[in-house]
C-alpha cells in the first residue's frame, strides 16, 4: 500500500485503533479524516490534532452514512483510502433470555451494516480515484472469543466478506486489505486487561501494521492473531477450549 500523499477516511476514529492510524497516517504527510459518533469525543480530538479533520457520522444510521458519502464527496474529491474501523464489543449470557431483543443486534448493526453500507456508499469514488480499502476485522474471525459471541460472529463475517470484496474490486484497481488486530488495549478491551489478558499497545500495532502495509501485505495478522490462526488450523478443539477458559468468567452472571 501507498502510505503517503493519500486523503483517508477513518470510520470510529476518535479513539483507540482507529485514532491511532490517523495519527500515524497524518504523520506521514497524508490528508486524514475521522469520525465518530460523539460531537465532544472528535471536538477534543480535533482541540488535540488540529490537523485532523473530524465528521460526527454514526455506522449503524444508514441516513449518517448516506450524508456522510456526499459530504465527504463534495469537500475531499480525492478521497483514496478508506478504513472500516468503527465497531463496538458487548459480553453476552446466551443462558438468559434477553430483555432487549432489538439489542441483540447492536453489534451486528455496527459491525457489519456498517461496514457494508460505508463500502457501498462510498465504492465509486474510490473506484474513480484508484483506492485503497482497510477493513479491521479481528483475531477472534478465526477462534471466537465465547463471552463476545456476536463480536466473534461479526469479525468472521467481516472477514469472509473482504475476501469476496476483494476479488470484485481487483479488476477495477481498488486495493482491498484485512487488518486483524489481536487484543489491543483499548477502551473497547479494558474488562479483558482487568481479566489478566496479554494485550498488545496501539503503538505496537501501529509498528507492526504499517510495516506489514509498506510491504504489501493484504491480509495483516499481528501478534496473537498469527498464532490463532495457526492454531485453528492445527487444534482447533484446542484452541477453542483454551480460550473459553481462559475468558469463561467474562460472561455476564443472569439477573433474575
Amino acid at each position: 500500500m501507498k502510505l503517503t500523499g493519500r486523503t483517508i477516511l477513518i470510520t470510529g476514529g476518535s479513539a483507540g485503533i482507529g485514532l491511532a492510524f490517523a495519527l500515524k497516517f497524518l504523520e506521514l504527510g497524508n490528508e486524514v479524516i475521522v469520525t465518530g459518533r460523539r460531537q465532544a469525543a472528535l471536538d477534543e480530538v480535533k482541540a488535540k490534532h488540529p490537523r485532523l479533520h473530524i465528521i460526527q457520522s454514526d455506522a449503524a444510521d444508514t441516513a449518517q452514512i448516506a450524508a456522510l458519502a456526499a459530504r465527504v464527496k463534495v469537500e475531499f474529491p480525492k478521497l483514496d483510502v478508506l478504513m472500516n474501523n468503527a465497531g463496538i464489543l458487548l459480553y453476552k449470557n446466551l443462558k438468559a433470555t434477553a430483555s432487549d431483543l432489538d439489542g441483540l443486534m447492536a453489534e451486528m448493526n455496527i459491525n457489519v451494516g456498517g461496514v457494508l453500507r460505508t463500502m457501498s456508499a462510498f465504492v465509486g469514488i474510490l473506484t474513480a480515484n484508484k483506492g485503497t480499502v482497510i477493513n479491521v476485522s479481528s483475531g477472534l474471525a478465526f477462534v471466537p472469543l465465547p463471552p463476545a459471541p456476536i463480536y466473534s460472529a461479526t469479525k468472521a463475517a467481516i472477514h469472509s466478506y473482504t475476501q469476496s470484496l476483494r476479488f470484485q474490486l481487483e479488476e477495477i484497481g481498488v486495493e482491498v486489505i484485512e487488518l486483524m488486530p489481536p487484543a489491543v488495549k483499548t477502551d473497547l478491551t479494558a474488562a479483558l486487561s482487568e481479566g489478566g489478558a496479554s494485550l498488545m499497545t496501539t503503538d505496537e500495532l501501529v509498528k507492526q501494521s504499517f510495516a506489514s502495509l509498506k510491504a504489501g501485505a493484504l491480509e495483516i495478522r499481528p501478534g496473537q492473531s498469527k498464532t490463532l490462526a495457526w492454531m485453528r488450523r492445527l487444534a482447533p478443539g484446542f484452541i477453542n477450549r483454551q480460550l473459553w477458559k481462559a475468558s469463561k468468567k467474562l460472561v455476564p452472571v443472569a439477573v433474575g
